[in-house]
């Protein structure tokens, strides 16, 4: 299912084209016109729209700038759509806005949905969105990695299932291999870690600090070192209060307090106001009496022992000794140790730990091995499935001699996991590299496809690919230019019918010379040039009914009008139809 789709895109100020909107079908889009109207500037301002190199002569003598802007439909979850909106942009109801300007004096810009972004952002699209195939411009399935991909996609459950069993493996082996390595190479350090610990252990666990302890020990300090003055001040408080046995003559605050109640107590009666002054009086009289009693007990169980003090003092300075290392105060010495000991106990299980990581490593590998194995037996059966019937529409396509092939490779890796009896090189997906072959003759050793074919082959190539890999690869737009280089006839009614045929799961855009090929599109677009030699608005035009009868003809014989050609036209656009 097509998850985006191209809908439109508008040239501003590009080589020939002043200004041109290009509205294209969700299906099978044929571009047409006389050589040099313009026409590939479609696949030039595709290429802008997916980053490829601004080159600042592409821009219309004397404007400041060219611009192209696309309007792509896009489903929501589809990749682009997700990957648009990670870099910021916004979709506007399923529709994203994608615009490159290239300055004249070679600067490029670029945005996303709305929002400024690096030209190299478009690039990370490109493989989401538009797969071109061009005598200058090749991306998607000529890249190895794609080449595996969608071999894998093609290979269905068979590879899919064990894919998915090997990955698991594979991110395992890689946390257990990390994992094996820190303990391993940092087994020095960690033997100094454990060390340290262990001393710092011995020496909290030799003081045995207690909770709080610092801060009692501190206070017990300074009473012991004030004792006198303490007892002194108690005493003499106590003597104001309670009155002093050897000078009676002294008049206490009890007394005096005792007094003024009774005084208040003889009348009392007369006035509320005055009773409840002598009530709060009779208050204080209790109030002074206990004080009176806790300063003579205070006074008599004040310890100033020195023996005491220099006990604290020595204790304190143990304490001392562990904060200045381990923590701010006990407390946070407590904490250290507690984490200490955990870690401790950590280091020294490193030698079972390493034990057992490597027991799991090695299994891990052997499994890796198997199902690395399972890959490379699936991906071999799928890819002889693929090069068959690749082979088999390259011979419809003109090509009948050419052969295609996969070459699926190991590269030898004494660390590395078991594939066919050797130890080799293995990643994310696997062991194999999966590289695309093509012999276009008998007798031509095969080559990869974008070393063993001309451009129009390799177009050819890539058209039979994409038939073959339809509905297996993700990439929903694919735009072909130069695809009917050097065919003609019979095998470019095959061209038209393949693409017509990948149309029916994907956009296709061909930009062509072949009235055969542009006989099977939904929708023809003609781009034609003013007077002046410049292409504009009114210069890119959809054709229907006479109109594209009219430009069937001018391809097939050079003239619009010819009653033969009109014809022959009539009977490709009934071919057409009768395949659809």
């Amino acid at each position: 299912m097509v998850v985006s789709v191209l809908e439109e895109m508008r040239i501003r100020s590009l080589g020939v084209i002043d200004d041109a909107v290009v509205e294209l079908s969700p299906g099978f889009t044929a571009v047409t016109g006389e050589t040099g109207a313009g026409k590939t500037m479609v696949v030039t301002s595709l290429g802008l729209l997916l980053g490829g190199r601004a080159d600042p002569a592409l821009v219309r003598i004397g404007a400041k700038s060219a611009v192209v802007e696309g309007r792509i439909g896009v489903s929501p979850g589809a990749p682009a759509a997700l990957r648009a909106e990670e870099a910021g942009a916004e979709l506007d109801e399923g529709t994203l806005l994608i615009s490159r300007t290239v300055s004249a004096e070679g600067r490029s810009r670029a945005h996303l949905g709305g929002r400024s972004v690096p030209v190299g952002m478009l690039s990370e699209l490109a493989d989401e969105l538009v797969a071109v195939h061009g005598q200058t411009d090749q991306q998607g399935l000529l890249r190895p990695a794609r080449q595996r991909e969608a071999l894998d996609r093609y290979a269905g459950g068979a590879v899919s299932g064990p894919h998915a069993k090997y990955a698991a493996a594979y991110r395992r082996l890689r946390a257990v291999s990390v994992e094996l390595d820190e303990l391993t190479t940092r087994a020095r350090e960690r033997a100094q870690e454990a060390d340290l610990l262990r001393f710092g252990l011995g020496e909290v666990a030799a003081v045995e600090p207690r909770a709080g302890e610092d801060a009692e020990l501190a206070a017990e300090a300074e009473r012991l070192g004030h004792a006198e003055a303490l007892a002194s001040a108690a005493s003499v408080a106590h003597a104001a209060l309670a009155g002093n046995p050897e000078d009676p003559e002294v008049v206490d605050a009890t007394t005096l307090v005792a007094g003024a109640g009774r005084a208040l107590d003889a009348v009392r009666s007369h006035d509320p106001a005055l009773a409840a002054l002598a009530d709060r009086i009779g208050e204080i009289s209790i109030l002074l009496g206990d004080v009176a009693g806790e300063l003579a007990g205070y006074a008599d169980n004040l310890d100033a022992d020195p023996l005491r003090l220099a006990a604290v003092e020595e204790r304190r300075a143990a304490l001392t000794q562990l904060t200045r290392k381990y923590g701010e105060d006990v407390a946070a010495v407590l904490a250290w140790a507690e984490q200490g000991a955990a870690r401790l106990t950590e280091l020294d299980s490193d030698d079972d730990r390493i034990g057992e990581l490597t027991a799991e490593r090695d299994a891990l590998r052997d499994e890796l091995s198997a199902l690395a194995q399972a890959l490379t037996d699936a991906r071999t059966e799928a890819a002889a499935r693929f090069a068959e019937a690749v082979t088999q529409e390259l011979a419809s396509l003109a090509m009948p001699h050419a052969r295609v092939s996969f070459a699926i490779r190991q590269t030898d890796d004494p660390e590395g996991v078991e594939v066919g009896g050797r130890r080799v090189a293995y990643g994310p997906s696997g062991a194999d590299e999966v590289e695309l072959l093509l012999a276009p003759h008998p007798g031509a050793p095969p080559r990869p496809i974008a070393k063993g074919a001309s451009g129009g082959e390799l177009s050819r190539v890539m058209l039979a690919v994409e038939v073959v890999f339809a509905g297996t690869d993700p990439v929903p737009t694919y735009l072909f230019d130069e695809v009917d280089a050097g065919v003609g006839g019979k095998a470019a009614v095959e061209i038209g019918r393949r693409l017509a045929k990948l149309a029916k799961s994907a956009q296709v855009v061909v930009v062509t010379h072949l009235p055969q090929v542009a006989a099977f599109a939904d929708r023809q677009l003609l781009v034609e040039k003013t007077n002046d030699g410049t292409v504009t608005r009114s210069g890119v035009t959809v054709l229907e009914g006479e109109d594209r009868v009219r430009e069937l003809s001018r391809m097939l014989a050079g003239q619009e009008n010819s009653e033969t050609a009109r014809a022959h036209a009539e009977e490709l656009l009934a071919t057409a139809r009768a395949d659809g």
